[in-house]
């Protein structure tokens, strides 16, 4: 699945988000890209589970592909 954030802030964003999403599916693989804003999950979870982790570390994020 893949999100859309709409702001990345710093340096630790992608340690923050692995956390975020590590907080849900510690199996979770991340991959973040800075530049194209995007971050992709490979889980089998629902991505709903993961857009309340991402708010919670300061992340507005946006479904963009399931």
């Amino acid at each position: 699945m893949r999100f859309e954030v709409l702001e990345l802030t710093g340096d630790d964003d992608r340690s923050r988000i692995a956390a975020a999403v590590g907080s849900v599916d510690p199996q979770a693989q991340v991959t973040v890209d800075a530049r194209a804003r995007a971050i992709d999950v490979d889980s089998w979870l629902y991505p709903e589970e993961f857009l309340v982790a991402l708010y919670e570390a300061g992340y507005d994020a946006r479904i963009k592909k399931r």
